[in-house]
C-alpha cells in the first residue's frame, strides 16, 4: 500500500478558545434552560454551520452531552459549551475567520455581548507557505486578533528553528455580576499530544484501498462513521478510557485521515446525580513526509501514580496515546488554571506543571514504561525517546509546561 499522497496536508492544527463568561453559572439564561439548554449551547446548528462555512469547513456530525456539544467537523471539531466555545482546524482553514461571526453568534442568540477572555494556539506549521488569510505569518495572526482584543499578549514557547508552540491569550474581564462572584470556578485543564512522523505500522491503518461497499441496511453516509468505530475499536483508542464513561464519534476519510470526538464522565456524582462531564479529540493526518496526529482532552488528570481504575493518570495517558500513534517527534502541552499551582507553591510542594513534567519524562524515556498491548510486536512497549525541549511558563492566571521528544 502507497502510505504517502500527492500534495502536502497541514496536520497541526489552530485552536481558538472564546469564553464569554467565566463559568455557566455565569450566563444571562443559567437558571432558566431551554430544552434543557443554556448559554451559546441554545445556538441553532444551522447557525454554528453558516459561520464554519466561512472558516471554510463543514459539519459531519454532533453529539450531545449534559454540558457539551462535540461537533465532528471535514477539519478538525468545534466544542459548544454554556459559556465558551472551542474551534480547532487543520488544512488551509481560515479559523480565525470564523472569530467576528462567533462574536456576533454569542451577541444575538445567547445574550452573550462581551469576552471575558480568548486564548489562540498551534504548533509551527509545516508547511506555512500555503496557509491563506492571516495564516500566513505569526504576526499576521497576532495582528488580526490585536485589531478585536486591546488587552492581547502573544508568546513563542520553544525553539524558533524547530518544533516550537505559539499562544495568544487576552486578560480576563473583570466584569462579574456580584450576585453571581462568589460561584466557584472549576480547575481550567488542556492536555495536548502533538505527533509528527508516525510509524509505517501505526499509519498504515488510516489508510483505504476503496471506498467501503455500500449495504443494503447501512445509508452510504454512515459507512465513514461505522469504519471509524471499528477502527477506533481495532486500534484500542477506544480503550484510552473507560468505554462505559465514554460517547465516541468517529470517522475515517477516503482514502486516508481519522477524526474523532468523544464525551466523558469523569469524577464523583455530585448533588444533581451528574459526575464531571469531560472531551478528548483525535485527529490524524497519515501521508509519509507529513504524517500527524493530535490527541487534546480537558479532563484534569492526576500528575501521580494512580490505583483508580476508572481514569487514568497523566503519565498512563501519554503513554497509552504515544504507543498507538508512534511518533519519532512530539511536543506535550499542559495549559492549567494557576490558582492550584499558587497554592502548591505557598505549600513549599512542586506546582502542577513540574509535575506534569516528571509525567511525560517517566512516560516516554523509560523503556519499562509502556503499558500492555494487544500487538504482539514487542516493539509497540520499547519505543524510547529523549527529551530535546522542557520549558515552564507562567501567564496571567494559567501556567504552561511545555516539552519536546525525539526518539533515540
Amino acid at each position: 500500500m502507497n502510505l504517502s499522497a500527492s500534495a502536502p496536508f497541514e496536520g497541526p492544527e489552530k485552536l481558538l478558545e472564546v469564553w464569554f463568561a467565566p463559568s455557566p453559572a455565569h450566563v444571562p439564561d443559567a437558571n432558566s434552560p431551554k430544552n434543557g439548554k443554556v448559554g451559546l449551547r441554545k445556538v441553532p446548528r444551522i447557525v454554528w454551520e453558516d459561520m464554519l462555512a466561512v472558516v471554510k469547513c463543514k459539519v459531519l456530525s454532533v453529539i450531545e452531552g449534559d454540558e457539551t456539544d462535540a461537533y465532528l467537523l471535514s477539519e478538525s471539531s468545534l466544542f459548544v459549551f454554556a459559556h465558551r466555545i472551542i474551534l480547532k482546524t487543520c488544512g488551509t482553514t481560515l479559523n480565525l475567520l470564523g472569530l467576528p461571526g462567533i462574536l456576533d453568534i454569542a451577541r444575538d442568540y445567547a445574550s452573550l455581548p462581551s469576552v471575558h477572555q480568548c486564548f489562540y494556539s498551534r504548533k509551527s506549521f509545516m508547511f506555512p507557505e500555503r496557509q491563506l488569510g492571516p495564516h500566513r505569518e505569526w504576526r499576521d495572526e497576532v495582528a488580526f486578533l490585536d485589531a478585536i482584543f486591546p488587552r492581547g499578549a502573544a508568546y513563542t514557547v520553544g525553539k524558533v528553528n524547530g518544533d516550537h508552540w505559539l499562544l495568544y491569550i487576552t486578560s480576563p474581564s473583570e466584569a462579574v455580576p456580584p450576585d453571581i462572584a462568589e460561584v466557584p470556578l472549576t480547575q481550567d485543564y488542556t492536555i495536548e499530544i502533538l505527533m509528527s512522523d508516525l510509524s509505517p505500522e501505526a499509519r498504515e491503518p488510516f489508510f483505504f484501498s476503496a471506498s467501503p461497499s455500500p449495504r443494503d441496511d447501512v445509508p452510504a453516509d454512515q459507512l465513514p462513521f461505522i469504519l471509524g468505530q471499528t477502527l477506533s475499536s481495532a486500534l484500542q483508542i477506544t480503550e484510552i478510557f473507560p468505554p462505559h464513561l465514554t460517547t465516541l464519534d468517529a470517522y475515517t476519510f477516503s482514502p486516508c485521515g481519522y477524526s474523532s470526538n468523544a464525551l466523558l464522565h469523569w469524577g464523583d456524582v455530585g448533588p444533581d446525580r451528574r459526575r464531571g462531564e469531560g472531551y478528548y479529540t483525535i485527529h490524524v493526518t497519515p501521508e509519509e513526509g507529513w504524517s500527524y496526529a493530535s490527541f487534546e482532552c480537558n479532563v484534569p488528570l492526576s500528575s501521580r501514580s494512580s490505583s483508580r481504575k476508572d481514569i487514568p493518570d497523566l503519565e498512563t495517558l501519554v503513554r497509552r496515546v504515544v504507543d498507538i500513534f508512534q511518533p519519532a517527534r512530539l511536543s506535550l502541552t499542559l495549559f492549567i488554571s494557576s490558582q492550584h499551582n499558587n497554592s502548591a507553591e505557598e505549600e513549599g510542594a512542586d506546582t502542577t506543571v513540574e509535575v506534569a513534567q516528571r509525567a511525560f519524562k517517566a512516560a516516554l524515556t523509560s523503556s519499562s514504561g509502556g503499558w500492555e498491548t494487544d500487538s504482539g510486536n514487542p516493539a509497540d512497549s520499547q519505543r524510547v525517546y529523549r527529551r530535546t525541549d522542557k520549558i515552564n511558563y507562567e501567564f496571567g492566571g494559567y501556567d504552561l509546561a511545555f516539552a519536546s521528544f525525539e526518539l533515540r
